[in-house]
């Protein structure tokens, strides 16, 4: 699994769902519930996310999904990373 976003505070995510400005990230790092965390994609367009934590899950991999929501994306921003979720 290729990652797609590489954080600003380090660790990387790979873009597993995104309806709507509702994102499911797998990331290498946590962050907590409330917490805003700021990245850059790497596959294809290059563009800065911004993503309000809702929910942080550990799992037995050592990974972290991360449930939250998308902040100041532009649609063509929140398309590309729909595309790349899977």
């Amino acid at each position: 699994m290729s990652a797609h976003i590489r954080w600003a505070k380090g660790g990387e995510a790979h873009v597993t769902r995104v309806e709507g400005d509702a994102i499911v990230l797998r990331s290498s790092i946590p962050s907590p519930p409330g917490s805003r965390i700021d990245g850059d994609i790497l596959v294809g367009n290059a563009a800065t996310v911004r993503v309000k934590i809702h929910v942080s899950k550990r799992q037995e991999d050592g990974s972290f999904v991360l449930e939250g929501r998308l902040l100041d994306v532009t649609r063509e921003t929140r398309e590309h990373l729909k595309s790349l979720a899977g």
